[in-house]
């Protein structure tokens, strides 16, 4: 298998950190990206990757031109802010699909890594368009290798403020003086973003040995705790004696998943496991944070 890779939501997060990663690799890295886009996690790499506007060039212009060996989708839109449902569509459903359709139409057939969540759809308009795409994925597999990689909620430094885990960190480090809470019974799996970023190199060096059809993984630390006893430990990591942390202030979202864990048995036949302990990986989190906020 060659090495060249067309990544979506590569100035994202996760994309960024996968980015970076590839192209230390060896890869010939292609991001698809908005005219718009913020580059700044990109920076470092900026000269060692090629770029392209999906709104300003055709789609399978694009594709064509590059010529990849793997399709990676990491762009997503979690449908935080508001966002416009058909937003969240276009990102998590007809981007992919589009993708995926020029993937089957390619004399290369390259493969196809999709980015999912563990949530139920019932959770959100997010949930529910990831799990549309993943059933298209399991549709169109028979032609070529198309993988789903389902993640529970991965953090590390410089994630997006909107985010659960960012935003606690923010709010901690402000040492506001209360943060409104459910009552903090929902158990989740946190898992580092470098252990998710080996994940997926993991995935990607089996993809020559793969045969055509339909994979799937799921991504966790293995260590699962209720919301509350997260939210103490980033508490007490971060140092914060002053915040109030207000159990039970917010309802439950409808549908609210109780109780997460990723199967990473798959993950572990490929030779991965996680790496990075939580309370470790929040020190990493929050000194870098702290940096970038000067607090």
């Amino acid at each position: 298998m060659g090495k060249t890779i067309l990544i979506t939501g590569g100035t994202g997060f996760l994309g960024s950190n996968m980015v970076k990663r590839l192209v230390g690799a060896g890869w010939r890295v292609v991001v698809l990206k908005r005219s718009f886009s913020d580059m700044r996690r990109l920076r470092e790499v900026a000269g060692a990757i090629e770029c392209h506007d999906i709104d300003r060039r055709e789609l399978g212009e694009i594709v064509r031109e590059a010529g990849p060996d793997v399709i990676l989708h990491c762009a997503t839109d979690y449908g935080r802010k508001q966002s416009d449902p058909l937003r969240i569509v276009e990102a998590n459903l007809l981007l992919p699909l589009r993708l995926l359709c020029l993937a089957e139409a390619s004399e290369k057939a390259p493969a196809f890594i999709n980015t999912d969540t563990i949530l139920d759809k019932r959770v959100s308009a997010y949930s529910l368009s990831k799990q549309q795409f993943k059933e298209w994925l399991q549709r169109r597999a028979e032609g070529h290798v198309c993988v789903n990689v389902a993640l529970e909620h991965f953090y590390g430094p410089e994630d997006d403020p909107s985010k659960f885990v960012t935003f606690i960190i923010q709010q901690l480090l402000q040492e506001v003086e209360g943060i409104d809470l459910t009552k903090g019974e929902q158990r989740r799996d946190f898992v580092y973003i470098d252990d998710v970023v080996e994940a997926f190199m993991r995935i990607l060096g089996a993809v020559p040995g793969m045969r055509a059809g339909y994979y799937e993984y799921e991504v966790g630390s293995e260590t699962v705790l209720p919301i509350r006893e997260f939210v103490e430990l980033v508490k007490r990591v971060a140092g914060n004696t002053r915040t109030e942390l207000r159990f039970g202030a917010l309802p439950y979202r409808p549908n609210e998943v109780m109780d997460a864990r990723a199967k990473t048995g798959a993950l572990r036949a490929l030779g991965w496991a996680p790496r990075t302990p939580l309370e470790e990986g929040l020190a990493r989190t929050i000194a870098e944070e702290r940096k970038r906020m000067k607090v």
